[in-house]
């Protein structure tokens, strides 16, 4: 049923395409600003745009963040002791993550080293 709601919908929009419906709208070649609050508690939504707005970012965002230089940072390294020092880093960065998400995180190429592993 969803599949002829699907094809309603996309025929309207190419009838709104050919009649020009979509020239000229404000903010036409701009990127779009997704503000999706709905995860927020609506009494914390003003005190989160103040910190956005201030260059504070979650401690996720952060923490990712962190995650890939470390990243890059190992894979620049020569000196096995210091590389094994920051592999330990990188891990505990990880579990870390994975808490403030509530699931398992990995790096993309650990991902598809455990793809490899279960598909064969």
């Amino acid at each position: 049923m969803l599949d002829i709601f699907e094809k309603i919908a996309e025929r309207k929009i190419e009838e709104a395409m050919r009649e020009g419906v979509f020239e000229n709208l404000a903010g036409a070649g701009k990127p779009l600003l997704f503000e999706d609050e709905s995860f927020v508690p609506e009494d914390l939504r003003l005190a989160y745009r103040v910190l956005k707005n201030a260059g504070f970012s979650p401690p996720e965002v952060q923490l990712k963040k962190e995650i890939l230089s470390l990243r890059d940072l190992i894979n620049s390294l020569d000196d096995d002791e210091k590389r094994l020092k920051r592999l330990r880093e990188l891990n505990f960065k990880l579990a870390k993550l994975g808490i403030l998400l509530n699931r398992p995180v990995y790096l993309e190429e650990y991902e598809d080293r455990i793809c490899e592993r279960f598909l064969g």
